[in-house]
């Protein structure tokens, strides 16, 4: 069977002709232990199932590993044998799908401070349609927290076209119908959570997210993505994502189709036309760099401030990493189990997004194998980005092995 039939990538046989390495400093820490880090990434690229990986490490502010392995065009198990292998670079863009939610979380509570809006707010104040079907108790504290009872859209058939249309998106949200009361349970709204963060902040400031994001964190920091989708100019530039390694199980199949509209074989080249990367999705179209997202990471991890640019105050970077949700199988890690804060991922002692032994961490993952994470306990900010979306696969704990190798080689300080 060839690598395409298995649904896998051809890995080079040498692994460091395909490797960029950015701007390194390892003051203060073993090299020794970057390179057993780059070498769990090393293994994780070998199994065959990410076209491209970057991994990103910052100790204390510095870049101890800033590296990338792979091609970001031209290497998908979906790619022709004579398509043109474009490597990776430390400085390629990828989506980076839900990992968005962290930034936008920050974004609110950077408004939240500001008195723009409150968590106990109601939807509807905001959203004067959202008011059908009980949708009127629902607070923005219960979106934040993935708990106002839409986990997935109900109702007919949004137009993809007209994503980025406020009017039509507020009909379409006013219209869904919620399979559980607000507050009542915590389930993941994978794709529904961005529409309604998008139009709550939009009605509340009168501006939009993108805009936002960029005049007062990214613009005033120097990032060159980060961002909500990209310029049209730009597209060309953001590597490809793929579909790789077996189909889900169908029960899985069945969970991941009703929890963001569609099956990966159906979503994934979606993902990847401008239509989706230009637009702004909240929740699931950031496009950035594992270097990006590592200093992102790194405004959190300083508690809301970074290189004089104050985001939010320590108080309320606390209050938003408190944990709201207590260790439980999420859907959002395939039902592994979970803690949440108001709208960031926490991280645990065995289980966790962030790897093991990582009570203090707290970020958000991406679809799939893509996650960013501050753990203030190590001063570690950390992106790990990938293009592959692999089903089920032998390999599959290499990712989680190399988030457990970052811990390992990182410890407290």
């Amino acid at each position: 069977m060839s690598s395409a039939a298995a649904g896998r990538i051809a890995v080079a046989a040498d692994l460091d002709a395909i490797t960029a390495v950015g701007a390194e400093d390892s003051t203060g820490v073993d090299p020794s232990a970057v390179e057993r880090i780059w070498q769990a990434t090393r293994h994780w690229y070998a199994a065959g199932m990410h076209p491209a990986i970057q991994v990103c490490v910052r100790r204390e502010g510095r870049v101890v590993l800033d590296r990338a392995i792979g091609h970001a065009r031209g290497n998908g198990p979906d790619d022709p044998p004579g398509a043109e292998k474009v490597p990776v670079g430390t400085d390629t863009p990828f989506c980076v799908y839900s990992t968005a939610k962290a930034i936008t979380t920050t974004v609110a509570h950077m408004l939240i401070e500001r008195g723009v809006f409150s968590l106990d707010d109601r939807v509807c104040d905001y959203l004067p349609t959202y008011t059908s079907h009980g949708k009127d108790r629902t607070t923005i504290r219960h979106v934040m927290t993935h708990s106002a009872g839409v986990p997935f859209a109900t109702g007919p058939r949004p137009d993809l076209k007209r994503m980025d249309d406020s009017e039509y998106t507020r009909e379409m949200l006013g219209r869904m119908k919620p399979v559980y009361p607000p507050g009542l349970v915590h389930v993941y709204h994978g794709v529904t959570w961005g529409p309604l963060m998008r139009e709550i902040i939009n009605a509340a400031t009168g501006r939009n997210i993108r805009d936002i994001l960029h005049d007062e964190i990214l613009g005033p920091l120097g990032f060159r993505w980060t961002n909500y989708g990209v310029a049209p100019q730009d597209v060309p530039l953001v590597a490809r994502s793929h579909v790789t390694g077996k189909p889900l199980p169908a029960p899985i199949a069945k969970a991941f189709k009703t929890a963001v509209g569609g099956t990966p074989q159906q979503i994934i080249p979606f993902s990847n036309t401008p239509a989706f990367l230009t637009g702004v999705i909240p929740s699931s179209n950031t496009v950035s760099t594992a270097h990006e997202l590592s200093r992102f990471a790194e405004i959190l991890c300083r508690g809301g401030e970074l290189d004089g640019v104050r985001v939010m105050s320590p108080e309320t970077l606390r209050a938003a990493t408190a944990e709201a949700r207590r260790l439980r199988p999420d859907l959002a890690t395939g039902m592994a189990p979970m803690r949440w804060g108001t709208g960031y991922m926490l991280g645990s002692t065995r289980f966790g997004p962030f790897g093991r032994d990582a009570a203090g961490a707290f970020g958000h993952t991406g679809l799939t194998h893509i996650a960013m994470w501050a753990d203030p306990q190590r001063a570690l900010s950390v992106a790990v980005v990938s293009s592959g979306k692999p089903g089920g696969h032998r390999e599959a704990k290499r990712y989680p092995q190399l988030l457990d190798r970052i811990n390992a080689e990182m410890p407290r300080v």
